[in-house]
């Protein structure tokens, strides 16, 4: 089970996700995605402070957004992982893929810096 809300902050989109990524609830997590870049967001931070855990679908839906974010000059940033949430993405060399940050400032502040 997965709560994802999305909040927006300073011209910056948050979305932030509560409970855990797996097969079915990936789509709620690329639904949010989707509509954050629809919207025309061009930075948006993940807020990952609630996430339990997440699955290879999860994972994928990060993977799959990664071409068409960086074609379309939006930046996404993930913030707050736990550190076993955090192991995940290492291993499989997301972390190398993805910016990846500890803090929501230090997210923010990369994000600002990308898109100037």
């Amino acid at each position: 089970m997965v709560h994802i809300k999305r909040l927006q902050e300073d011209g910056t989109d948050i979305i932030a996700i509560i409970g855990e990524i797996d097969a079915s609830s990936s789509i709620e997590l690329d639904l949010a995605i989707a509509k954050s870049v629809g919207d025309g967001y061009r930075k948006i931070l993940v807020d990952c402070h609630g996430l339990e855990y997440i699955s290879s679908a999860g994972l994928g839906v990060f993977m799959s957004y990664i071409e068409e974010l960086k074609d379309k000059k939006v930046y996404l940033v993930l913030f707050g992982l736990k550190e076993r949430v955090l192991n995940t993405f290492s291993i499989l060399g997301l972390a190398d893929l993805l910016n990846i940050r500890e803090t929501k400032s230090d997210a923010k502040k990369l994000a600002d810096e990308l898109s100037v």
